[in-house]
């Protein structure tokens, strides 16, 4: 799907250069890592981000497993904001049906532009809320 929107968008890049390295990736402790033709390419967030031109700041805590940095009561807070449901009881992760709306058209630019998900995502975890109240 990923070399076939690089073809329709006609972009300069070797689409076999492109499958070799998703065919070689693995990320291991924060640092991905991939061959191309033999040689061997190694990226952190940090150098992706200057890579990229965007900021890294915050990647390494929306990756992590734990969520408890945010705290229970602020994911609380949040899921019964995008629900608009104030009997929720405990955090939990949000189906986009649940959600008010607009926070559901957010989510989805969310899902589909800056976190891009193929296999149809229709859950919201506790960063992806975030990043929805933030966007609102």
């Amino acid at each position: 799907m990923f070399l076939d929107k690089l073809k329709a968008q006609a972009l300069g890049c070797s689409q076999p250069d492109v499958a070799e390295f998703y065919a070689n990736v693995s990320v291991a402790e924060g640092v991905l890592t991939s061959t191309v033709n033999g040689v061997l390419i190694e990226v952190d967030p940090r150098a992706l981000g200057v890579i990229l031109g965007a900021p890294a700041t915050g990647f390494a805590l929306y990756v992590r497993e734990d969520k408890s940095l945010l705290g229970k009561a602020k994911l609380l807070e949040l899921a019964q904001y995008l629900t608009q449901q104030p009997r929720l009881k405990g955090p939990q992760a949000l189906k986009k049906g649940d959600m008010q709306p607009l926070h559901q058209l957010i989510f989805w630019f969310i899902i589909k532009n800056i976190i891009p998900r193929v296999q149809g995502r229709n859950q919201a975890d506790a960063m992806e809320q975030c990043l929805t109240d933030l966007m609102d």
